[in-house]
């Protein structure tokens, strides 16, 4: 099976002397592996990084085995945050969410049309809040909806937190993430609450289920907001 499509680099690992084995997250077959012949050379090693932007070729014999890519860059994100280590691990943390959460080759086109418009802001003074509500859409898509709206009448005027009951699991969640209209008093302890309740929702409905293990960037992520 042949075919071509754009998509987002989530992991390499080398395989040989001068090759890689990577996850692509693509726009029409969602995550698919493949082999990268020469991935190790100084031209490709020097785009082939987690979270850029590439275009592939993929072609296999055998549809039950791994195929093969060529790949070319469209755009080189991650060298762009080099010196911005919160950005750095963002990037880090939804590729290795990415990869472990979505199913082979099943395209989820919400998630990459998210994603693109997450990383199309990825400069804007609220890009962390997208990415926030980047995860809570990925956990929509892959069928869990907290649907946090219908929290609104326990909002209250005292602080900028709200405790909710979700599946007879309590939670604190920031107001802005129930009421999205209200963006005010965002600071980084709400941050730090937004993110700690995505991930106890995403190790709740996804990791914990299915003994997988949560990938540290996205750990260390919290820390940054401390």
């Amino acid at each position: 099976m042949n075919w071509e499509d754009e998509g987002f680099l989530l992991s390499k690992t080398k395989f040989r002397e001068n090759a890689n084995i990577v996850n692509v997250f693509t726009s029409s077959f969602g995550k698919v592996r493949g082999i990268v012949y020469g991935g190790n050379s100084r031209k490709i090693r020097n785009y082939l990084q987690i979270s850029n932007k590439i275009f592939i070729f993929h072609s296999t014999k055998n549809v039950n085995k791994i195929g093969y890519f060529k790949t070319e860059l469209i755009e080189a994100i991650s060298p762009k945050y080099f010196n911005d280590k919160t950005r750095t691990t963002v990037l880090l943390s939804l590729s290795s969410l990415l990869n472990i959460l979505l199913p082979e080759s099943q395209p989820y086109k919400n998630v990459y049309k998210s994603l693109s418009n997450l990383l199309d802001n990825f400069n804007s003074n609220s890009w962390m809040i997208l990415y926030i509500y980047w995860e809570l859409n990925l956990l929509k898509e892959l069928g869990f909806d907290p649907n946090l709206s219908k929290y609104r009448h326990n909002i209250t005027d005292a602080g900028n937190l709200t405790n909710i009951k979700i599946d007879n699991i309590k939670y604190q969640v920031p107001n802005f993430l129930i009421d999205r209209e209200n963006r005010t008093n965002i600071n980084k302890n709400s941050i730090k609450v937004a993110l700690n309740f995505t991930r106890s929702l995403m190790l709740n409905k996804f990791f914990l289920p299915n003994n997988l293990i949560f990938p540290k960037s996205r750990i260390l992520l919290e820390n940054y907001f401390n």
